[in-house]
């Protein structure tokens, strides 16, 4: 591939660049003369599963994999125990060490399904950071004003509002940047959200001589199921990559036209030449965008789980939805006789709360054996029910 085509590849979806041209030398280096380059992503293990949204800078990472990169997976061990500031309204909740540990090892597994391991440096930020002692904790903080600190966004906000800031979140990007010294990569990837971290990094790196300014990349944030609002698993519109095959296909298929092109950028391996050609396709009338979209279910779904999962998923999703059969697995719940139906909907997990339970039954979304509901003070008698919310949640209750 020539150097064109793998730049191509690496600006494919980004938001923002700096440094752009570090990153063609040192993928020109790669191709002319055979030498990697670091890239770098920090992972603070503060959840134990990641969801779509996660998993498109470790699409980029691997990206880079491709076109020379040793990619430096970085574990905040450390780092987790103060919190990522980010976007936050409040301090964040400390954690223990045992929770990250345990968090950090299902990140690893997630990750390597994304990744190359044997091009990959699996890194704990407690490895140099412990190290640092007070001196070094101290000589740390020197290298940048509190002025300067007020002036990121989040931090800005919340002093404005008189809202706390606890001093140690203001060590959190100073942490981060440090790893960038003691790491010595050569490019840090993040989210939009992550600027201010990112640069630190190369502010610190110059300040601390090491011959080098990582150049950074960073990614949008992705949109979830809903197409408005960034993937997330409060707001219900994620897709979880632990999840079941048949649950992450049909969640695939359930996205718009409009955002399943976005989803294409984000997160397939399909290069730009072949995802051109689709799109024209489905422009020129050639190819129904079902068939495309049937494609990215069936390459994320493979992607975390095989191609036989994958395809049984396809299968089944067509023969409920398609053929208007229920599904094989349905999962049971048993209830006491005279259950309200909106609880039942909930103890069942098809409904996040009762309250939702209600508006969903009001706009027709609820049945019972296959028949659409409209009673949202029905109350079930002793039997066997098959509750359905919408096209893909299914819920077997056996009442007694």
């Amino acid at each position: 591939m020539g150097i064109a085509k793998a730049m191509a590849e690496i600006e494919r979806g980004t938001a923002e660049i700096i440094d752009l041209e570090r990153i063609e030398t040192l993928v020109t280096r790669y191709y002319n003369e055979g030498e990697t380059y670091r890239v770098k992503l920090g992972l603070d293990p503060t959840a134990p599963d990641l969801h779509l949204g996660h998993t498109v800078i470790l699409q980029k990472l691997s990206v880079f994999q491709k076109h020379g990169a040793i990619v430096q997976l970085l574990i905040g061990d450390f780092t987790a125990m103060i919190g990522d500031p980010t976007g936050k309204n409040e301090t964040r909740k400390v954690l223990d060490r045992d929770t990250v540990k345990e968090n950090a090892k299902t990140y690893q597994e997630q990750a390597f399904k994304i990744l190359d391991p044997d091009k990959t440096e699996l890194m704990f930020n407690s490895t140099w950071l412990d190290a640092l002692g007070a001196d070094g904790m101290i000589q740390l903080t020197t290298q940048y004003n509190v002025a300067r600190m007020l002036e990121r966004d989040d931090f800005e906000k919340r002093y404005k509002a008189g809202q706390s800031i606890a001093v140690s979140e203001f060590l959190y990007p100073l942490l981060q940047g440090y790893d960038s010294v003691a790491m010595e990569c050569d490019i840090e990837l993040g989210g939009t959200d992550q600027k201010f971290n990112l640069l630190m990094g190369r502010h610190l790196q110059r300040n601390y001589n090491v011959g080098k300014e990582q150049a950074v990349l960073m990614m949008p944030i992705l949109e979830g199921l809903d197409g408005v609002q960034k993937m997330s698993k409060s707001l219900g519109n994620y897709i979880g990559i632990a999840e079941e095959a048949n649950t992450i296909y049909a969640k695939v298929l359930s996205i718009s036209d409009t955002l399943m092109w976005r989803y294409y950028e984000l997160l397939s391996n399909r290069s730009l030449t072949e995802i051109a050609e689709l799109r024209r396709g489905v422009e020129d009338g050639n190819i129904h965008p079902k068939k495309v979209k049937e494609m990215l279910a069936l390459e994320i779904t493979t992607r975390f789980h095989d191609e036989a999962a994958a395809k049984d998923a396809q299968a089944e999703f067509n023969k409920v939805f398609a053929a208007n059969q229920l599904p094989t697995d349905i999962p049971e719940f048993a209830a006491e006789e005279g259950i309200w139906i909106c609880k039942a909907l909930v103890d069942a997990g098809l409904e996040p709360s009762t309250s939702q339970a209600r508006r969903d039954i009001q706009q027709n979304a609820v049945s019972i054996d296959q028949k659409k509901i409209g009673d949202v003070k029905l109350n079930l008698e002793a039997g066997e029910y098959i509750l359905q919310v919408g096209k893909r949640k299914f819920a077997k209750v056996k009442v007694g």
